[in-house]
């Protein structure tokens, strides 16, 4: 996106909240606190993307079986100016060991395995040596909990510049007898790419089908994942598909990375989606907690998976059954990161607020889950507020308009004036907190607006100094000068 169309853009989403009738308590996407934390949330995320010279982003929230907003800003491919929108593709890495995980479920469910199965048993192949062979074997349960003591990878140095590659099947099976077993079983985490490769082939042996087929047959195609595959999607080169960028050296930009395959450890790290697609996952998944006959998977089984099953000695460390399973805030959160060459993204659920936000980019050292943690905070409350108010709504204060936007600091960095609780508040940009470091204002005069403390109490005054077009074109605080971006 220009930046002249970007900050157009940014502008007409602060400008959303305006007053709107009564709305029906399963509506909430048009309610006033909903509207405003959407509003903030693209400003917050268009500006953090800059100030982190993240080439694109794209991002989504979920409530419950609304898709509440989807977006995108930047750049999905720099040289050919190639918007990033909630429609371009991804490697999602990582995520994709949610789908290989909900297959071992279904064939456990099937009664084709059972999680303390030897993998041996499902996998004849299977030749990794056990260090410690008094501890037991290599189980089911312990490569979808990461407990299992398998090493992280397999025999081979596929995350290495500026090849990165991926071994085929066939090389990951043959270098098995190269490898043996980092932990004696269920002692440790050990996050295992080479596990969930390893739970893939069992559901590909337990069904009878290649672990593509079964997937896209299983899970992809039912849910109507239309842009979802389990292996980077070639043919969408120079298309839909982002280009993967470097992380930000000590001295110099982002540079693209080369196109890959992920092949033999796609189980693992191999899918490709976009935030829409990601979506639709997470509605489908509060949907089927409320379902105990879903076609997928039933009720009982995904909040099986989605609760700790693996607390490491430190109890530090927590695993479901495939989902990553934390705490922020005393909050449960479930879900899964990935981060492969130039792409590192989030999918976050709040299963007990029905509340979801999917993060994509494509470039590396960026901090996906911070991203997904923090669209959560912004909009969970609005969405909590909405629901209490069951549609009961008050015409939003329209006074506040004239200050909505940008102002810059001497000091590097930005102010983004926009509506919070019905208020008008200042965000400060770049933030990776944005709700607790907001500057949160109270009109007390005309044009004069008083910071409103942690107590309650007012601090300094705000003053917005009007320009001829009706405008402010700057504000003062501390005898200081903010000016506003045109």
């Amino acid at each position: 996106m220009e930046p002249r169309m970007r900050r157009a853009t940014v502008l007409a989403a602060l400008a959303l909240c305006t007053s709107t009738p009564d709305l029906p308590a399963q509506d909430i996407s048009t309610h006033p606190r909903v509207r405003e934390a959407i509003a903030m949330l693209e400003a917050w995320m268009d500006g953090q993307r800059g100030y982190e010279q993240i080439p694109g982003v794209s991002g989504a929230v979920v409530y419950d079986q609304a898709v509440l907003w989807k977006g995108g800003y930047g750049f999905a491919d720099v040289a050919r100016r190639a918007p990033a929108t909630a429609s371009t593709i991804y490697s999602i890495c990582s995520i994709s060991k949610l789908f290989t995980s909900i297959g071992v479920m279904q064939q456990r469910d099937a009664t084709r395995l059972r999680l303390d199965d030897p993998v041996s048993k499902h996998l004849p192949w299977y030749r990794v040596k056990s260090s410690n062979p008094e501890s037991g074997e290599v189980t089911v349960a312990g490569i979808l909990t990461h407990s299992s003591g398998l090493p992280r990878e397999s025999d081979h140095a596929y995350w290495s510049a500026p090849d990165f590659a991926f071994p085929t099947r066939q090389q990951v099976i043959d270098g098995l007898s190269k490898q043996e077993t980092l932990y004696p079983a269920d002692t440790y985490f050990q996050y295992s790419n080479l596990g969930l490769t390893l739970a893939g082939e069992i559901v590909a042996a337990t069904s009878g089908m290649p672990y593509a087929d079964y997937v896209r047959q299983r899970i992809i195609n039912p849910l109507g994942l239309m842009s979802t595959t389990p292996e980077m999607p070639a043919g969408e080169r120079g298309k839909r598909l982002a280009t993967g960028y470097s992380a930000i050296p000590r001295d110099g930009g982002r540079t693209p990375l080369p196109f890959f395959e992920v092949r033999g450890i796609a189980p693992a790290a191999g899918y490709a989606s976009t935030v829409e697609d990601l979506a639709t996952f997470a509605a489908w998944q509060f949907r089927a907690l409320r379902n105990p006959k879903d076609p997928i998977l039933g009720a009982n089984t995904l909040r099986e998976m989605q609760r700790v099953h693996w607390t490491d000695p430190d109890f530090t460390t927590t695993y479901g059954l495939g989902f990553s399973v934390w705490r922020s805030d005393n909050k449960t959160f479930t879900g899964h990161g990935g981060s492969c060459p130039g792409f590192q993204t989030q999918l976050l659920l709040r299963p007990e607020e029905q509340v979801a936000t999917v993060f994509m980019s494509n470039a590396n050292g960026v901090n996906a889950s911070q991203f997904a943690q923090r669209m959560f905070d912004i909009v969970s409350p609005a969405i909590r507020a909405a629901v209490r108010d069951s549609g009961r709504t008050r015409p939003a204060d329209a006074t506040i308009d004239p200050y909505l936007g940008r102002y810059e600091s001497s000091f590097g960095g930005e102010s983004v004036a926009l509506r919070w609780e019905g208020g008008l508040a200042l965000m400060r940009l770049p933030s990776t907190d944005p709700v607790r470091s907001l500057t949160r204002l109270r009109k007390v005069g005309e044009h004069t607006f008083r910071r409103i403390r942690a107590d309650e109490t007012l601090g300094e005054a705000f003053t917005f100094v009007m320009g001829p077009n009706g405008r402010p074109s700057h504000y003062t605080v501390h005898n200081n000068r903010y000016p506003r971006v045109p």
